[in-house]
């Protein structure tokens, strides 16, 4: 069997060569896991990644129960109050036990007003969906005839129509 030639040609993914610096930065700020820092969306939802991110962990001098920090606008900072233990909840799902305790809303960054500039981006709207094609609906409605259950059918029929409307596309 031939040798195997590497695919990458010498060259590194993106990610390996900033984890050094990711890994610093956070751990600068107190993030013991960039997980917190790098997947946030995932993390929070986009609702709640769109008016808020995670800008400090302060540990306390027992070490135990830290207090999470999050930047936000005052517009939106009464609505991120409110989700506070959720928010910790999930937050804690991703350490794998409560490591954080309180969670702490500012409007400046920890570090100076500076830093602190609070530059969310609004989320575009979301594409109106289209109507759909008269001809897609009856084929759908065809395909799912035969069906007695009336909530199967009606699942049915909208699986047929994403499938037939993606294959005009």
């Amino acid at each position: 069997m031939p040798p195997r030639r590497a695919t990458t040609k010498g060259f590194a993914r993106s990610s390996t060569l900033l984890q050094d610096r990711i890994r610093k930065t956070s751990e600068s700020r107190g993030f013991a896991e960039s997980r917190l820092l790098t997947q946030w969306t995932e993390i929070v939802g986009e609702d709640i990644a769109a008016i808020a991110r995670p800008v400090k962990v302060d540990y306390g001098r027992g070490g135990m129960g830290a207090t999470l920090t999050l930047l936000t606008t005052g517009a939106q900072a009464p609505m991120l109050e409110m989700q506070k233990e959720t928010l910790r909840a999930k937050v804690n799902g991703v350490y794998g036990y409560n490591a954080i305790s309180r969670i702490t809303i500012t409007q400046t960054a920890p570090t100076g007003f500076a830093d602190g500039q609070v530059s969310f981006q609004h989320r575009a709207p979301k594409p109106v969906p289209r109507a759909p094609d008269p001809a897609t609906v009856a084929e759908a409605r065809r395909i799912a005839a035969p069906i007695a259950d009336a909530g199967l059918r009606a699942a049915l029929e909208a699986l047929a129509q994403n499938v037939l409307s993606r294959a005009k596309r």
